[in-house]
C-alpha cells in the first residue's frame, strides 16, 4: 500500500502541466512535465535562475514586473505567452503564478506552464513573422530589422501591421505583451 506522500509526489511529478516553485526567481522545485516542456532535466533546472529560460537579460528583467500588482492584490496572475525551448523552438503556453508571499510577490511563488501550441495553430507565426517578433523584442526599429533581414523597411512595416491585425492589438507594445507576457 502506498502512503499519501507517494501519491502526492506522483501527482506532482506527472501533473499534465509544468509546475515549478521559485524563490526570488530561482527554481527550487519542478515537476517532470515542466522540465520536459523546456527540454531540460530536473537536475539541470534546480537552483538555477529563471533567466536561463529567456533569450536575453533585458527580456528577463522586463518580465519581472509583469503581474506584480495582481500578485500583491490577489496573489494570482495569468497570461499566455511564447516561451523558448532549449532547442531554440518557440511554443505557446498558458502561464499562471500564485504567490505565497504577497508582500514580496517573487519571494516564493508557484508557477504553472501549459503548452497550448495546438490551440494556437490558427494564428501560428510564419518563420519570417517569428524573426520580426524576435527583433521587435530586442527593441529594434523597422530600419534595423530591415537591415538584419535584408528586406525593405516598408516590408517590415507590412509584417508589423499584419501581426497587429492577426492578434487584434493596437501597437507593438500590446503585441509583445500578448506574445511574450512582457511590458514594453
Amino acid at each position: 500500500m502506498q502512503d499519501n506522500n507517494t501519491f502526492s509526489q506522483l501527482a506532482f511529478d506527472h501533473a499534465p502541466m509544468g509546475i515549478v516553485l521559485t524563490e526570488n526567481r530561482i527554481i527550487k522545485a519542478c515537476n517532470l512535465t515542466f522540465a520536459n516542456l523546456f527540454g531540460y532535466t530536473r537536475e539541470e533546472l534546480i537552483n538555477q535562475s529563471f533567466r536561463m529560460l529567456y533569450r536575453t537579460r533585458k527580456e528577463f528583467d522586463r518580465i519581472r514586473d509583469v503581474g506584480l500588482a495582481p500578485l500583491r492584490e490577489t496573489r494570482d496572475y495569468t497570461d499566455e505567452r511564447i516561451m523558448l525551448h532549449r532547442d531554440g523552438n518557440m511554443f505557446w503556453c498558458r502561464f499562471r503564478a500564485h504567490t505565497l508571499t504577497p508582500e514580496d510577490p517573487l519571494g516564493r511563488t508557484i508557477l504553472s506552464f501549459a503548452d497550448i501550441s495546438t490551440t494556437h495553430q490558427s494564428i501560428a507565426l510564419t518563420p519570417r513573422e517569428r524573426q520580426v517578433v524576435m527583433l521587435l523584442r530586442k527593441g529594434n526599429t523597422s530600419k534595423e530589422i530591415a537591415r538584419s533581414l535584408a528586406i525593405s523597411p516598408r516590408t517590415v512595416e507590412d509584417y508589423r501591421a499584419n501581426l497587429l491585425a492577426k492578434f487584434n492589438v493596437k501597437n507593438v507594445a500590446e503585441l509583445l505583451t500578448h506574445l511574450v507576457g512582457m511590458e514594453s
